[in-house]
């Protein structure tokens, strides 16, 4: 049997970091190599990450391979003799590394998300032996969209709620063109929260600026609603995202597909925020206040801190997009993996953020 070589970029980030352990779980007999393309500022926390992450899965240190480059730059900013070893070697890459804050300057989400993408494209059609190209986007690559929406679209002439959404956009564009000459996987995920079942993640954002406001709204007599809340939230457990990415990046099936890997019965907003509220707090929400208004609070820049949610999280509240999975679903069908009911991951959830909410670390900035 054929084994194979990865290499992923966006490590030691969450989603890269946890991909790893994922794959090692379900494909170990087939690795052969695993390259890790990080920053050089990133070298020896990546390079200490790897070896306790090999020392606790009980796998040889020696399959994994940190090597310092930048998607920012022509052909990764790689050495030249470790850019040829791997251009002979890998047989699977995975592409993770993004900016993933929804309030990114334009500059940089444009550096970052669309130049680095362009980037590793040109770089993987140079590899000899590729078997897949497996990309990560977003289902929010829909924009400003409303109704269905499914996964063979991506251009409608849409518009974009945050320079985060508008990016990824243009470099799925790039990579949906690569399809043609690379066998190639597109990830597109809804908004991805902690662990089903332990609630572990390491940084509160998405739905957990959910959970920031009810902790410092939670004095009030009681708690309205936001919005009419009748848009579906569409919140995935990491495990579900890693599960499936690890199954449709190798399987054959997967091959020159995009996928949704977002919930196939998601609650809608208003139905959230009572789960939330009554998990946290033991209380249910009553009457209703506008999203606008809510907007309007948050523009002051000392409210936003306070509260620690982010002003764009707020658009989220009021586009109707219901995200079409079929081809996920009919795909996993058969492997076991399935996306879970969001209400019974709250639990977890909600533990693990009462554990660690006074942890800075866990917070992104808010601006």
């Amino acid at each position: 049997m054929k084994q194979h070589t990865y290499f992923l970029t966006g490590y030691p980030g969450f989603l890269a970091s946890n991909l790893i352990k994922q794959l090692l779980h379900d494909h170990q007999q087939d690795i052969k190599q695993i390259y890790l393309l990080v920053l050089p500022s990133l070298q020896d926390k990546a390079t200490k990450e790897i070896i306790n992450l090999a020392k606790t899965t009980g796998h040889d240190p020696s399959i994994f391979s940190v090597v310092t480059g930048d998607i920012t730059e022509p052909t990764l900013a790689l050495e030249h003799d470790i850019n040829r070893e791997i251009q002979e070697s890998v047989t699977h890459v995975f592409h993770l590394a993004a900016v993933y804050d929804l309030a990114v300057p334009k500059n940089i989400a444009y550096k970052v998300n669309v130049d680095g993408t362009e980037n590793i494209c040109n770089w993987v059609k140079t590899l000899g032996n590729l078997e897949r190209y497996t990309y990560f986007s977003t289902a929010y690559v829909a924009g400003m969209r409303e109704g269905k929406i499914y996964e063979n679209e991506l251009a409608a002439g849409q518009s974009f709620k945050n320079h985060y959404e508008e990016t990824k956009y243009h470099a799925e564009v790039l990579v949906e063109e690569l399809k043609q000459s690379v066998p190639t996987t597109i990830i597109r995920p809804g908004i991805v929260k902690g662990h089903s079942s332990s609630g572990e993640t390491i940084k509160f954002d998405g739905l957990y600026f959910m959970l920031n406001l009810l902790d410092h709204i939670s004095f009030l007599p009681f708690l309205p609603y936001m919005g009419d809340g009748k848009p579906e939230g569409n919140f995935v457990p990491s495990d579900y995202v890693l599960r499936a990415t690890s199954y449709l990046a190798i399987a054959p099936v997967g091959k020159g597909k995009t996928y949704h890997l977002t919930d196939p019965n998601p609650y809608t907003m208003h139905e959230l925020q009572k789960i939330l509220a009554e998990a946290y707090l033991g209380k249910t929400p009553k009457g209703t206040v506008p999203v606008s208004w809510v907007k309007s609070s948050l523009s002051a820049g000392p409210v936003r801190k306070w509260l620690q949610v982010e002003l764009e999280a707020m658009d989220y509240f009021t586009i109707d997009a219901s995200f079409d999975c079929s081809s996920a679903v009919a795909d996993l069908k058969g492997s076991g993996i399935v996306c879970p009911d969001l209400k019974d991951t709250i639990g977890p959830m909600v533990e693990f953020y009462r554990k660690y909410k006074h942890d800075r670390s866990k917070h992104i900035q808010i601006n």
